[in-house]
């Protein structure tokens, strides 16, 4: 149960103060935009695999102007998608072979939901997806490429979905029992630094036998590191797409504010063992993670032999993947087998 105060503070954090223009803006491609490339995946470092191409094949029809900003923002993050998305599909599936019910997966933030659009659309009715946000632009982006009538939007903060409006928005129906997935992506550090109590409002959602993914800017101890990989970011990555006005002036409306809310790797993975017996990195590009958590090893275990090997130049990732978290104590990194082989379209 989080407090009314925590409430009113996330109400007035810079996502919905400081920062609303700017993703009012980018969400309706009047600025912020990438002008010097389109992002496209690497298909090469996704080994070709048919299952990423298909789904890249699906997202790519379903894009919206902040798909185009926000691909282009982080190094990689477009594969790291794909990667993901066949995963979250591929359990999805599962739980629906299991169950004989539709799989529930809902991304928290994440602009107009391409990837629960997608997804939904792929699943065909055995998946039932769902996506927030308080951006205008952004709902204005999911209905006009909707999809699929298995996606779902709300138009709102994430924390304005509490049990009471599960419980009377019709449109919120196949989700009043919970999620299989839930994905938090880049949105709880433009809210506060308080990850219990973000954790606290959302975790009560996810099933049981459910997992959480997290993509997450994290801070570093040591603020030179941090910024050695915002370097990187910005001359290695980012200027393939965008100029150097863009960048600078993302980095004055955006950016120096968000930092002050990140968190340290420790501080993410305390916050997640006070609700989750297990966590997993899969991915790092420069200060940003993939984290999963789950209360099940089996699901967890599962998930994470359904993804490709990461898909990321090697300078780009500074640690050995996938690492485990059983409460507070990490341990070794895992053999390399864990991940899945790519198939091919001619394999």
């Amino acid at each position: 149960m989080v407090d009314m105060q925590t409430i009113d503070t996330w109400r007035n954090a810079p996502r919905l103060t400081a920062f609303a223009p700017f993703f009012e803006r980018t969400a309706t491609g009047l600025g912020a935009m990438p002008d010097r490339n389109i992002p496209e995946p690497d298909m090469r470092l996704l080994e070709y695999d048919l299952e990423c191409m298909t789904f890249w094949d699906t997202h790519r029809r379903l894009w919206g102007h902040f798909d185009n900003h926000y691909f282009a923002s982080i190094p990689y993050r477009l594969e790291e998608e794909c990667r993901l998305a066949t995963a979250i599909l591929s359990h999805s599936l599962r739980v629906w072979g299991h169950s004989g019910r539709a799989a529930t997966f809902y991304s928290l933030g994440a602009g107009a939901g391409t990837l629960a659009r997608a997804l939904a659309r792929l699943g065909d009715g055995r998946l039932e997806t769902l996506c927030c946000s308080p951006t205008d632009g952004n709902r204005t982006c999911f209905f006009a490429k909707r999809g699929s009538e298995h996606a779902h939007f709300y138009h709102g903060p994430f924390f304005e979905l509490d049990a009471e409006l599960y419980a009377a928005d019709e449109n919120l129906q196949p989700f009043r029992d919970g999620f299989d997935i839930l994905l938090e992506d880049t949105t709880f550090q433009m809210y506060s630094r308080d990850r219990k109590a973000q954790l606290a409002f959302i975790a009560p959602r996810i099933r049981n036998d459910g997992l959480l993914i997290q993509v997450q800017k994290i801070a570093h101890p040591d603020s030179e590191t941090y910024l050695q990989r915002e370097r990187q970011k910005d001359e290695q990555f980012k200027r393939r797409y965008f100029s150097e006005t863009e960048i600078v002036a993302k980095k004055r409306d955006v950016l120096d504010t968000m930092r002050k809310l990140q968190v340290d790797l420790e501080s993410s993975i305390a916050a997640l063992s006070t609700f989750f017996s297990h966590s997993i990195v899969t991915w790092n590009s420069g200060n940003f993670y993939t984290i999963v958590s789950s209360n099940s090893l089996a699901a967890l275990k599962g998930f994470a032999r359904s993804m490709l090997k990461p898909a990321i130049p090697p300078e780009y990732c500074y640690e050995q993947l996938p690492l485990r978290f059983f409460r507070e104590t990490a341990s070794s990194p895992s053999e390399r087998s864990e991940w899945r082989p790519s198939r091919p379209a001619d394999s």
